[in-house]
């Protein structure tokens, strides 16, 4: 599993022109599924997600999470993440889990999210997405187990 956590003053998120998701101040978390992973993963992912320290404190230091102030966050499934271009120009997609099972464990970790106590808006699964966000920072973390 892997994601791209950016932290962001808003975000908004359409799909045919037509609104979907939109978020305030918070995270937007593009999450990809490499095939083989599972549901234990997805704990540690959604736990990592929850208590990463990127937001500022009185001193201006990062050492805030998206819980502690308050923030949602936009969860988008994006299997373009195992891309693979070391090889000529055009990715190889191979890694990538395929749609049914990859959908499953994005769900399952919005689920395990709001849990912890995170508001989650979502993507759509597979859809041509557009996505508008002002990223604040700018910060943006990787993160893969």
């Amino acid at each position: 599993m892997k994601f791209v956590a950016q932290r962001v003053s808003g975000a908004s998120l359409t799909v045919d022109a037509k609104p979907v998701s939109d978020i305030g101040h918070g995270l937007v978390v593009y999450f990809g599924v490499k095939v083989g992973d599972t549901r234990a993963q997805a704990d540690k992912c959604a736990e990592k997600i929850a208590h990463l320290r990127i937001f500022e404190d009185e001193a201006g230091k990062m050492n805030r999470s998206v819980l502690d102030v308050r923030g949602e966050v936009l969860f988008v499934s994006q299997f373009t993440l195992y891309g693979d271009a070391r090889k000529g120009n055009r990715p190889s997609f191979i890694e990538a889990e395929r749609p049914e099972p990859a959908d499953a464990l994005y769900l399952y970790t919005a689920e395990r999210l709001r849990a912890l106590g995170v508001p989650v808006k979502l993507g759509v699964f597979g859809a041509h997405m557009v996505i508008d966000q002002t990223n604040d920072g700018p910060v943006t973390i990787i993160y893969e187990l």
